[in-house]
C-alpha cells in the first residue's frame, strides 16, 4: 500500500508486532504470571476501595502516595526516587526516547527480552546483541569489546535473564558497568527479583550510571500494569520529562496501594513458587531426553530433542507454554514453562511426559 510506504519508517515496517497467543481454554503457562489470586477477604476489600475511585478525574501525575508505598514496601534504596511506568515496557520506551541521540546504540546480551531491541528500533537506535556463552553465562570479554567499539547509550542486563532464567555473575556485571562509565546508562532489569532474592538495588550509590528497573507483574499484579525504576535524581529528572503525564491510571494506583499494604501475602506466594520451582525442576530432569537449566526466576528453560513437535503436542492437550527455540541459535529446541501451583505443575508434567513419549 503506497500510503504505508510513504509514511511509515522502513525499520518499523520491517518489524513484527509483539504476539500474544489466545489462551482461552488452555492451561496457561507461557507468560510467567503468578497463578495465585488474593484471598477472598482482600478481594472484597479491594472491590470496595476501587468502587470509591473517582474515575471521572485524571490521576494526580506526581503519584506521591504510590511512590512512597513502593519505596517503603519493595525495598527501594534509601535516598533514591523512582519513575513509574505502565509496566516495565513503558519504562524501556521512556529510556529509549530520552537517550535516542543521533547515532546512539543500545547493547544487550542475547538471547534476552525482545523489547530491548524492539524499543531501540522504534526510537530510531541501532540494537547490538552480544551472544551469551553456550551455558547462557555472560560473555564478559565479548561485552567489553562491544562496549569499546560501539560506546552504547544504553546497556541492558537482565538479572535474572529472560528467557534463560539464570543470574549473570555480579562481578562481571560490575566490570561492564564500569566499562560503560559516563558514556551510557546500564539498566539492570530485575523483573524477576522476587524469585531471585538478590538485587543491585543496594548498589545504586556505587554507580551513577545504573538504573534498577522492576515490575509488580511477576509478583502477582500483572493485570494492573505497573513498573518502576530507581536511579540517581539527575537521571530520573530527565526520564520523567519523557513520561506521559497521566501514564498510571487511577484504578492501577488504588489497587497497587491497597495490595502493597498486604505485601506479605505476595511475598509468601513468591516463596511458595520458589519451592515449587525446585520440585518441578527435579521432576523434569528425571524425564528421558530433557535438559533443565538453572533458574532464579518463576519459569524454567528446558531443552528437548524436538521442541516444535513437543510444543504442538502440548497444544493438542490444551497446555500453552513458550516455544523459544527459534529466538536464537543458543536456544535451539528449548521451551520455557512458567512455574505454577502444584496442581497445574502436575497437570503440565502429565501432558509433557505424554508429549515426549509418542
Amino acid at each position: 500500500m503506497s500510503l504505508i510506504k510513504n509514511i511509515i519508517r522502513p525499520e518499523i515496517a520491517a518489524l513484527a508486532a509483539y504476539h500474544v497467543p489466545d489462551s482461552t481454554g488452555f492451561l496457561k503457562l507461557d507468560a510467567m504470571e503468578n497463578p495465585y489470586a488474593l484471598p477472598e477477604n482482600l478481594r472484597d476489600a479491594l472491590g470496595h476501595r476501587l468502587a470509591d475511585v473517582a474515575m471521572n478525574r485524571y490521576p494526580v501525575p506526581s503519584y506521591t502516595t504510590l511512590k512512597a508505598a513502593i519505596c517503603a514496601k519493595l525495598d527501594v534504596q534509601a535516598g533514591y526516587g523512582i519513575v513509574l511506568g505502565n509496566g516495565s515496557d513503558e519504562l524501556i520506551t521512556i529510556i529509549s526516547i530520552a537517550c535516542a541521540k543521533a547515532g546512539a546504540k543500545v547493547l544487550a546480551p542475547v538471547p534476552g527480552f525482545v523489547m530491548y531491541a524492539m524499543s531501540a528500533k522504534c526510537a530510531g537506535m541501532e540494537f547490538v546483541g552480544v551472544p551469551l556463552k553456550a551455558d547462557f553465562a555472560l560473555d564478559k570479554e565479548a561485552m567489553l569489546i562491544a562496549i569499546a567499539l560501539h560506546r552504547p547509550a544504553i546497556v541492558y542486563l537482565a538479572y535474572p535473564n529472560n528467557p534463560t532464567g539464570n543470574l549473570f555473575d555480579a562481578d562481571d556485571m560490575v566490570e561492564i558497568i564500569r566499562a560503560v562509565g559516563d558514556t551510557g546508562v546500564v539498566v539492570v532489569d530485575e523483573a524477576y527479583q522476587p524469585f531471585a532474592q538478590t538485587s543491585f538495588m543496594a548498589r545504586l550509590p556505587e554507580f551513577s550510571n545504573v538504573v534498577v528497573m522492576r515490575t509488580v507483574s511477576k509478583l502477582g499484579l500483572a493485570g494492573i500494569r505497573l513498573g518502576y525504576m530507581a536511579a540517581s535524581e539527575a537521571l530520573l529528572n530527565e526520564f520523567d520529562k519523557v513520561r506521559p503525564p497521566y501514564n498510571i491510571n487511577v484504578l492501577t494506583q488504588a489497587a497497587a496501594e491497597f495490595v502493597l499494604g498486604n505485601v506479605d501475602i505476595l511475598d509468601a506466594q513468591a516463596a511458595f513458587l520458589r519451592a515449587e520451582r525446585a520440585v518441578l525442576s527435579v521432576a523434569l530432569a528425571a524425564l528421558p531426553g530433557v535438559e533443565v537449566f538453572p533458574s532464579a526466576a518463576n519459569f524454567l528453560l528446558i531443552r528437548v530433542c524436538d521442541a516444535d513437535q513437543v510444543f504442538q503436542r502440548l497444544l493438542e492437550r490444551k497446555v500453552l507454554i513458550k516455544n523459544v527455540g527459534k529466538m536464537h541459535v543458543l536456544l535451539a529446541n528449548c521451551l520455557r514453562v512458567t512455574v505454577s501451583t502444584p496442581e497445574e505443575n502436575s497437570q503440565f508434567l502429565h501432558a509433557f511426559n505424554a508429549s515426549l513419549s509418542l
